[in-house]
């Protein structure tokens, strides 16, 4: 019986993921089990991460929101449920960017949401 050895596809499977982990330290780029588990991680943790994204910009979008409402005298949850009772649908996002980069119609949808409250 022959003896079968997978020379050339092992051989390009390491070159493939040794060249993933460029420009990690230490054995981690170097030796091939260390290799293969920081690469093994690393993909969990990205996959992991992508959704965490979400999230996080989802927070830090109220966090801004929440900033620039508490300037005019009210809180999240009060604009919030203003723009809702006004009928105003801007998503958090855009909320956000208005609070930043153009305070006087943040300023006006402010009155709005005050005015529907009332």
């Amino acid at each position: 019986m022959v003896r079968v050895t997978y020379g050339a596809p092992r051989a390009k499977k390491k070159q493939r993921l040794f060249k993933q982990a460029r420009g990690f330290r230490g054995g981690r780029s170097k030796l091939w089990r260390t290799v293969q588990e920081t690469l093994m991680r690393s993909w969990a943790f990205s996959y992991r991460d992508r959704r965490q994204k979400k999230r996080q910009f989802r927070r830090l979008w109220i966090l801004r929101i929440n900033a620039a409402a508490r300037m005019r005298d009210m809180t999240y949850s009060q604009f919030i449920d203003g723009l809702k009772k006004a009928g105003i649908d801007l998503n958090r996002k855009q909320l956000s960017e208005l609070a930043i980069h153009d305070p006087i119609a943040f300023d006006a949808l402010a009155q709005e949401a005050k005015a529907a409250r009332v």
